[in-house]
């Protein structure tokens, strides 16, 4: 049995929560507030800014939002703004993680990015090490930027896809 949910049960799972639709420049999240809400992107791009600087660039559909707030049980860290419509389907965080299937979904991604995180940072590191020059690694941070945005992302995206 695999530990990770099928297509099916996920699918049965999203199909019942409500949707929310933002438009350009609309806030779908804002750093400081608690919400207690999961969004899982249906259709769409936002960004993710933390402390004025873009960190993410989502629009694979599956992609979760909120979840650190809800599992670290603080305020939203970062702003999400939809940077075209976008829509959402919108949980009661309490309510989803108490389902075995979407906490291991959930689980799954943030381990996605953890992993493309630590090797990202593991070649800054070296470059640093090495003397790299400050625009290399300017260029280095921007790709692990990138990386970051869609390592997760790109994991939902296909268990998304399996979803059709």
């Amino acid at each position: 049995m695999p530990l990770i949910p099928d297509a099916a049960t996920l699918q049965k799972h999203l199909a019942m929560l409500p949707t929310a639709t933002y438009q350009p420049g609309e806030m779908v999240i804002a750093a400081g507030t608690t919400t207690g809400k999961l969004l899982l992107l249906r259709q769409g791009v936002v960004e993710v800014v933390r402390e004025g600087t873009r960190i993410a660039k989502i629009s694979e559909s599956g992609s979760v939002l909120g979840e650190l707030a809800v599992l670290l049980d603080r305020p939203h860290t970062a702003d999400v703004r939809a940077l075209e419509r976008s829509e959402f389907n919108v949980a009661d965080a309490a309510t989803l993680l108490s389902d075995p299937a979407a906490t291991l979904y959930i689980a799954a991604i943030l381990a996605a990015r953890l992993d493309t995180a630590n090797v990202a940072l593991i070649e800054v590191k070296r470059q640093i090490e090495t003397g790299k020059p400050r625009a290399a690694i300017a260029r280095e941070i921007d790709k692990v930027t990138h990386l970051l945005s869609s390592s997760g992302d790109r994991w939902a995206a296909r268990r998304q896809a399996r979803l059709r």
